[in-house]
């Protein structure tokens, strides 16, 4: 019994995604999965390609402005981490609708 199988290799091309400005703005979270993924995404602007979205590679992301800063000895690292931030608002300590009235009169 013979077993026939085929292999299949999906070029660059073939691994790009063609997609509008418009489809890419209304569906932006779909092709980013795609990216993560591997593939490509070619964008076109009335059928005119005008960027590419593509993965980066663990070595090629770059250190944040800070973190260029601190290794160049211009800036140094907080010796301790932010401190939360006081909660918004004003505490209501009685219904808020008597005094509302009360100012109307």
């Amino acid at each position: 019994m013979w077993l026939q199988c085929s292999i299949v290799v999906a070029t660059e091309e073939e691994r790009a995604v063609r997609v509008g400005v418009r489809e890419l703005r209304n569906n932006l979270s779909r092709y980013l999965d795609r990216v993560r993924a591997g593939d490509e995404v070619v964008v076109t602007d009335h059928g005119r390609e005008i960027a590419r979205v593509v993965p980066i590679a663990d070595g090629e992301r770059k250190p944040s402005a800070l973190d260029q800063l601190i290794a160049e000895g211009l800036a140094a690292s907080p010796l301790k981490a932010r401190r939360p931030l006081p909660p918004r608002g004003i505490p209501v300590s009685e219904a808020v609708s008597p005094l509302v009235s009360e100012q109307r009169g």
